[in-house]
């Protein structure tokens, strides 16, 4: 099969897989508490990451690494599973599939909003006004579209949702200027935010494993959220000639998402969410926009020798 074709195959399953997630928590949190379930999921994430370690054959590199080095993916794994899937199970647990997956989806305008503040990072005319259209896209998941009488949002759930895209973003600065190799680093991230999960959970709340259906559920959400599916995801971008081809596509994702909560979780897809998430996603694209414009003007004065400056 043609590179670019299999790299569009790989990213159209990536994406599927991605796109059940949000239904697998509700459905999971039927058959097993939110404790247990962070628990189980981060500890299938971890020994499936472990095995891509293997797989990969990263194994020495990750044998050659200090422990100074190790120990500095400590915070990172605080935030992610740890906080992070806490979070997010809470999310889910309180409000509809439908509205958690669109709060959580803001995390790229948030990013670009903390970039600004702690990367000092300037930002553009668009890049504000994608801020904006995500910002009212948000307003209309929040109060479920006042115009469509449906209420507003559980306060708690709707902190709790926002606050999972502000860990993520923070999370992934912290990554940012991290050489690791990517995929030991997602395993030492998980490794260390597990350890922490199994601690706090066990302390806290204790573990109560009810019936198989929440184990089965919990495998799957550790396995597809953040294992298996990250390495088709990887491979799709290294097969692909252009990888924005290939990344465009996780714009599917939260649509493909409503569609499965829709038909798997039961739910009624609000008039409001779908806007609410069409406004979002816009933002969002608006701010992809403006990162390539700003791109395409630097590699422009870089080839013309422009900012360069002689002896």
């Amino acid at each position: 099969m043609e590179g670019q074709k299999k790299a569009y195959l790989l990213g159209v399953l990536a994406v599927l897989i991605w796109s059940t997630v949000a239904s697998a928590f509700k459905l999971t949190l039927e058959h097993m508490d939110l404790p247990t379930m962070v628990v189980m999921a981060s500890m299938f994430s971890t020994v499936v990451l472990f095995s891509l370690v293997l797989i990969t054959k990263r194994l020495p590199k990750l044998f050659s690494m200090t422990r100074k080095e190790r120990c500095r993916h400590m915070l990172p794994g605080a935030l992610n599973p740890f906080i992070y899937y806490l979070f997010l199970f809470w999310t889910y647990d309180i409000l509809k599939a439908q509205e958690a997956q669109a709060l959580n989806y803001t995390w790229p305008i948030v990013l670009t909003v903390l970039s600004i503040l702690v990367l000092k990072q300037r930002i553009g005319r668009l890049s504000i006004a994608a801020i904006g259209v995500s910002f009212i896209g948000v307003i209309i998941v929040t109060t479920r579209g006042v115009f469509f009488s449906e209420g507003f949002l559980d306060p708690l759930g709707l902190g709790l949702g926002l606050s999972t895209a502000v860990i993520w973003s923070v999370y992934w600065i912290l990554n940012l200027r991290d050489g690791t190799d990517g995929m030991i680093k997602l395993f030492l991230n998980f490794l260390f935010g597990t350890i922490l999960t199994i601690i706090f959970v066990m302390v806290a709340f204790g573990l109560d494993i009810n019936g198989w259906a929440g184990v089965a559920g919990a495998a799957y959400i550790g396995i597809f959220e953040m294992g298996v599916t990250f390495l088709i995801w990887l491979s799709a971008l290294r097969l692909s000639r252009d990888t924005s081809k290939i990344s465009n596509l996780i714009y599917l994702g939260p649509f493909l998402s409503l569609f499965f909560i829709a038909w798997i979780v039961g739910e009624r897809i609000l008039p409001s969410t779908v806007v609410g998430l069409v406004l979002i996603s816009s933002g969002i694209l608006l701010q992809r926009l403006d990162d390539r414009r700003k791109k395409h003007l630097r590699d422009q004065v870089h080839r013309s020798g422009g900012g360069v400056h002689g002896p």
